[in-house]
């Protein structure tokens, strides 16, 4: 099968970026029906895992020589959008989505600690640029360590996500619907163990409201499933630089709609802050000099 044209996959990559952008919408109305994040995201991506185990079994033939691949895109893309959910669903829109796209920070100090590259100046630029952003944006909170829930949960779905793109580039082997399903499986089974680890136990769908249970359920299995897909289809047919570029989508689209259709409003240091994280992001994407291993000196 022939590769997809650049400006088709490009054109899917950013209507998914739009889509994951609004998520926030039925979230918020989800969480003003009173229910939880581990909730939401067990009935939004759990049912329609379950129901895709047996197509991701019936293609294990191809994936079997990549199995790791598979497992790792189950555990951390489960992880990046049960986390990602929970924090827009607690906390500011804006706040949430500007820790989420710090993703320069991780992909630069990460291959710099772990991996020992060495890293270009203008990726060095870009980290400094995010992390003067966050300072910005933060203000007294970032002076005093005072991190809410919502903010560790947006950092942490930054990270597992960038780490996601990577892994989804890496196994080319895994069939793209295995790719896409394997992160529903994920999610049902992260917001599973929370939710009963918090106490909850399973929930009593009838006590909830049928309307706000089908509305969970249509948001899972259109609206989701179609982003993730899209999501899968545009990363592993776009070089990472470009997707990245197309990826800002998501981070102008959630912003604009959350001020001028949500409660959010922002500061001019809040701005300025945003801004600076959004060009780091900008920079790394555009960034597509190949980093070399840093030099070694030996011993004799």
């Amino acid at each position: 099968m022939s590769a997809p044209a650049p400006r088709l996959a490009a054109g899917v990559l950013l209507f998914s970026a739009s889509l994951w952008g609004l998520s926030w919408l039925p979230l918020k109305w989800f969480a003003a029906q009173g229910l939880g994040g581990p909730l939401v995201t067990l009935l939004a991506y759990g049912l329609v895992g379950l129901l895709a185990l047996p197509l991701i079994w019936r293609q294990r033939r191809a994936w079997r020589a990549q199995w790791g691949l598979l497992l790792a895109l189950v555990l951390v893309g489960g992880w990046a959008n049960t986390s990602f959910v929970h924090a827009l669903m607690q906390g500011e829109v804006v706040r949430v989505m500007f820790l989420f796209y710090l993703s320069p920070v991780w992909a630069v100090l990460g291959g710099w600690l772990f991996l020992k590259e060495h890293i270009p100046p203008l990726r060095w630029a870009a980290v400094g640029a995010a992390l003067l952003g966050l300072w910005l944006f933060l203000g007294q909170d970032l002076h005093t360590l005072q991190f809410s829930a919502s903010d560790l949960l947006a950092l942490s779905a930054g990270l597992c996500f960038a780490a996601n793109n990577v892994i989804a580039r890496a196994a080319q082997q895994v069939p793209m619907l295995s790719k896409t399903f394997a992160v529903f499986v994920g999610c049902g089974l992260i917001s599973l163990a929370l939710h009963t680890g918090l106490g909850h136990g399973l929930p009593a769908l009838p006590g909830l409201g049928w309307l706000a249970v089908l509305a969970v359920l249509a948001y899972g299995g259109v609206w989701l499933l179609l982003a993730t897909a899209t999501w899968q289809f545009g990363v592993t047919h776009i070089e990472s630089s470009r997707a990245g570029v197309i990826l800002l989508a998501e981070l102008v689209v959630a912003v604009l709609s959350a001020v001028w259709l949500g409660s959010d409003s922002l500061s001019a240091r809040e701005w300025a802050g945003g801004t600076l994280i959004a060009l780091a992001a900008l920079a790394e994407a555009f960034d597509t000099r190949p980093v070399s291993p840093s030099p070694t000196t030996s011993s004799a």
